[in-house]
């Protein structure tokens, strides 16, 4: 059966290459150079030890440590979890706390999280602020706009209150100096009006829970109900701020599909998707100590960046397709679904006329690829073999709960209905620079309920996927 497979050691040399520490040995990679951390070039290197610097030895000695590290963190993300997970823990290079050659035979998965979340780069793994961000608009207020209201979130997140605050005052001033500029993008002017006025008002008690978390003693209940309702607030504001930008997306907009695949499902913007997932038995689902009977997870599918793998998705929940389906891998790094009971690996249905079907008569799609500054996706090929190695995607996997679309490693157009969620998320992996964009789909995101994901096992099963929003704009076949 199909399964999300990753590439050996090309893409184990990519990681080690994102972090900057190695050079790269894979077709799509574009330094050709080692450098050593402070920049410099092996040639400049050599030259300072000819001139009897001691630099050039420990930088060289750092920049081995350094490439092991990147090596064996991709690796834990190429091996199988499980058998990671049985390792022992990496020792550590007692000098300067630096991981040694021997982690590589004892890297496991929690160890490699570890470490990526140290990295000290910073991330968006906001799965909404993604979705923002992958909407094609054009307006650059309502970007600046975007930010300071997303970084209060961080400000509130790590108590930086008087950052919060600056932001909120920012905010209020932006959206009475920029309201017009904002407006004149809209579908809508009144409506795009109405939501800022209410934005206006909604910072009101976001600055009053902010002062008044101040006022509170450090540590105390009151400092943490007070950043609670601040949380709250800004929640509220960031939907607004979506429902704002959306209104500013062209009417009748449609990212531009080939012919060639007319005759599969074309999903034109975005739906949403709600599904249920329960354990055989009615065992509970154990999250940080807290049992529920059931999974429930709210799912935005994009149709902007993924048109056809988004409109795949959406046209086989609505047939009921994953219903009663079981989820058929969980390993820490992925929980996957989508292969069917008996010979075929997917969905059988019609086939594509460019693509064609599967040997048990599934309906195979295009890989799709939608890069950031092009007009359309990519389609039958990956940013590698485009040699665009690198340039980061509409829609990244930086997200916990991020979707992508199964397919066979080799074969780009392998996949037909098999899907699964990212559980890894890490600062060794921004947008552009990890081992899955550009080389799978990234349709969506899990906007609510991604907790439950860490707690889904093999064997629990799909009792419900619905479209619950945006059904209007899937296209069937002509």
């Amino acid at each position: 059966k199909t399964m999300v497979r990753f590439s050996g050691l090309c893409v184990i040399l990519a990681v080690a290459a994102s972090t900057g520490s190695v050079g790269a040995f894979c077709p799509s990679a574009r330094s050709t150079s080692w450098g050593s951390s402070t920049g410099s070039t092996a040639l400049s290197a050599a030259k300072k030890e000819t001139e009897g610097s001691k630099e050039f030895w420990h930088n060289a000695q750092q920049d081995l440590k350094s490439t092991v590290a990147a090596v064996a963190l991709a690796g834990a993300l190429w091996a199988s979890p499980a058998s990671l997970a049985s390792q022992s823990s990496p020792t550590m290079d007692q000098s300067n706390g630096n991981p040694t050659v021997s982690m590589l035979s004892q890297m496991g998965s929690a160890s490699a999280k570890e470490m990526a979340s140290g990295s000290g780069a910073r991330v968006n793994k906001d799965p909404e602020s993604l979705l923002r961000y992958g909407l094609p608009i054009k307006n650059k207020e309502v970007r600046k706009f975007q930010i300071v209201i997303e970084d209060i979130k961080n400000d509130i997140g790590s108590k930086r209150k008087a950052a919060a605050l600056d932001g909120v005052k920012k905010a209020r001033n932006m959206l009475q100096k920029d309201q017009k500029a904002m407006s004149a993008s809209c579908v809508d002017g009144s409506e795009c009006d109405k939501v800022m006025a209410s934005m206006k008002d909604g910072l009101d008690p976001l600055e009053t829970a902010l002062k008044a978390s101040q006022d509170a003693f450090t540590g105390s209940e009151q400092e943490r109900d007070a950043l609670d309702q601040a949380y709250k607030s800004q929640v509220g504001l960031a939907k607004q701020l979506t429902t704002l930008e959306e209104q500013m997306v062209p009417p009748g907009y449609e990212t531009p599909v080939p012919d060639d695949y007319s005759d599969l499902p074309r999903l034109k913007a975005r739906a949403t998707v709600e599904m249920i997932v329960k354990r055989p038995g009615d065992e509970p689902f154990n999250v940080q100590g807290t049992n529920f009977p059931e999974v429930k997870m709210t799912m935005i599918i994009d149709g902007y960046g993924s048109p056809i793998t988004g409109g795949n998705f959406v046209d086989l929940v609505r047939r009921g397709f994953y219903d009663n389906m079981k989820i058929q891998r969980s390993d820490g790094f992925v929980v996957q679904t989508g292969d069917p009971d008996g010979e075929a690996d997917g969905f059988v249905g019609k086939p594509n006329k460019s693509v064609g079907g599967g040997k048990h008569g599934e309906r195979l799609i295009p890989l799709e690829i939608f890069i950031k500054g092009d007009k359309q996706p990519i389609y039958e090929t990956s940013i590698e073999d485009e040699g665009r190695g690198g340039e980061a995607t509409i829609l990244p996997f930086s997200s916990y709960g991020a979707m992508g679309w199964a397919r066979d490693e080799y074969e780009a157009n392998s996949g037909s209905s098999q899907f699964f969620w990212l559980l890894f998320d890490s600062d060794l992996t921004p947008a552009g620079k990890n081992v899955l964009d550009g080389r799978y789909p990234c349709f969506g995101y899990v906007v609510e309920g991604s907790d439950f994901l860490g707690a889904i096992q093999e064997g629990d099963v799909i009792t419900s996927a619905k479209v619950t929003a945006g059904l209007d704009g899937l296209v069937q076949p002509k």
